[in-house]
């Protein structure tokens, strides 16, 4: 059988590097003898994620395949079998920590460059030197050593770091399914946002008194706080008529996961009782306020996108605002409108698909509201 043409990539990708040799695995638990607190952070962040500990993530790897786990390039980078996961002569090892470790801290501090390619990029790991110590990157300039480790800045992490498995991602039909960063983007603008200066030095020591860090929580749409911070809303009314502009403050599109939906859920009422709602079952009715990828395969719609031939999205670019347009009731002194904006981090198909119908994942999470009285 033909092999897909990612595989056989990898494949020489990971033949050429084994001749450079390998030094020993350091695993995540053993960053937090010197680097306790950003350990505690990074524990807490979707980065700790993966196979093992992520419901949604597994079921949909296996939707796509029980026997290949194609997804390990980006979500168990530093698997020692990495070929085989891939080509399927692997499955996932519960007692594997290059497994179990998921985006581990020494993949994404041995990352040399980004390779950008087409379908999707390649991060590729420095080369380390047989039976010595390995050399971690980072952005501290004098950064300290350690008995585990050399250190080094490598500007790499200002620029591109991210892009490897944040840029985008296109299946084997060549469809999009997956986008969050274009090319001309640096990693600065991931780090500001996602990864912000926050009190305690980098190492528990704090040997160069540093007082401060780069948070390793990698903040998402999972925090709620953090959630408010990148929409802004706001609405105006006239007797039958709604405006409603969301402007999306964020370097990437307010949606780059297939997986997920961001949709408007719009209420007027009267006397506390509901008079009008711009969807009556599914926010999906409301065509223009729901915001999600949508996916075929020729004719027929799918809901996992690996095997799509194409896609259209509803979406809002990145640093740029739209505004929509609702024709509603006549509105009467004391009416109340509510707009609220909301997520799913699992679409009712998606949801449906994998079996995750009744877990929190199609909770409506609130990103931000507007409540107007009509006086």
């Amino acid at each position: 059988m033909k092999q897909p043409l990612f595989i056989c990539f990898f494949a020489l990708l990971l033949s050429v590097t084994a001749l450079f040799g390998s030094t020993k695995y350091l695993d995540n638990h053993s960053c937090s003898e010197c680097h306790e607190k950003i350990y505690e952070e990074y524990q807490s962040s979707f980065h700790a994620k993966g196979y093992f500990n992520d419901s949604l993530h597994r079921k949909i790897a296996d939707k796509v395949s029980d026997r290949r786990y194609e997804c390990a390039t980006c979500h168990m980078p530093m698997a020692d079998n990495l070929s085989d996961l891939i080509s399927g002569k692997a499955r996932p090892n519960p007692i594997n920590k290059t497994h179990t470790d998921a985006i581990s801290c020494y993949f994404c501090h041995t990352i040399a460059y980004v390779r950008e390619s087409h379908q999707f990029n390649i991060n590729t790991q420095a080369r380390q030197a047989t039976n010595y110590k390995p050399t971690l990157y980072g952005r501290l300039n004098k950064p300290d050593e350690s008995d585990k480790h050399s250190s080094s800045s490598n500007p790499i992490y200002a620029q591109k770091v991210c892009m490897g498995c944040h840029s985008h991602k296109l299946n084997e039909s060549n469809t999009t399914i997956f986008r969050a960063m274009d090319k001309g983007q640096d990693s600065l603008s991931c780090i500001k946002c996602h990864m912000p200066d926050v009190a305690g030095g980098a190492e528990k020591m704090d040997k160069r008194a540093r007082g401060r860090h780069i948070s390793h929580k990698f903040l998402g749409i999972h925090d709620k706080a953090f959630r408010k911070t990148g929409v802004e809303l706001n609405c105006s009314l006239s007797p039958a008529h709604l405006s409603v502009t969301l402007e999306n403050k964020m370097s990437h599109p307010l949606i780059i996961q297939p997986a997920r939906v961001k949709f408007l859920k719009i209420v007027i009422e009267r006397k506390g009782q509901p008079l009008w709602q711009n969807y009556q079952a599914q926010p999906s009715e409301d065509t223009q306020g729901y915001f999600a990828y949508h996916f075929k395969q020729g004719e027929h719609q799918v809901i996992i996108p690996a095997e799509a031939t194409s896609h259209r999205v509803n979406n809002l670019d990145a640093n740029s605002r739209k505004t929509l347009e609702y024709t509603i009731p006549a509105l009467q002194k004391g009416d109340c409108v509510r707009v609220g904006l909301y997520v799913r981090l699992a679409k009712r198909d998606c949801a449906k698909v994998v079996e995750l119908e009744k877990s929190q994942l199609s909770d409506d999470l609130l990103i931000k509201e507007m409540v107007l009285t009509v006086d």
